[in-house]
């Protein structure tokens, strides 16, 4: 499988940002990707936020593509994030489900353009 390009965004108010790391590691040995890099940026302003379209702390986007779907009503800007797992919990990071479904989709696309 190719790597894919993969990003975690995060504010330093939220407390969230390692537990998503460590699960987002997780999710890449899980899919055999254990040795992509993941390139953490800190937005830290709003302007930031606002060029970036940042819903929240953490975020993962993988190829330039969230691993979650954003809510409607998701507001841009200086916060943590809070997820809806695939079983109904509220959490502060996404599902593991949707990290490693993200991975494999976008690893395939990368193979298929031969990227």
């Amino acid at each position: 499988m190719r790597t894919p390009d993969i990003e975690l965004l995060w504010w330093a108010g939220c407390p969230s940002t390692d537990r998503a790391q460590a699960e987002l590691e997780q999710a890449l040995g899980d899919v055999g990707l254990s040795n992509a890099r993941v390139r953490r940026t800190e937005i830290d302003t709003d302007d930031e936020a606002s060029s970036r379209g940042f819903l929240g702390s953490p975020t993962i986007l993988v190829d330039g593509v969230d691993v979650a779907s954003p809510s409607p009503e998701g507001d841009v800007g200086l916060s943590c994030r809070v997820y809806r797992r695939r079983d109904g919990r509220i959490s502060p990071t996404p599902d593991p489900d949707d990290m490693r479904e993200a991975l494999q989709r976008a690893a395939r696309a990368r193979e298929e353009d031969g990227r």
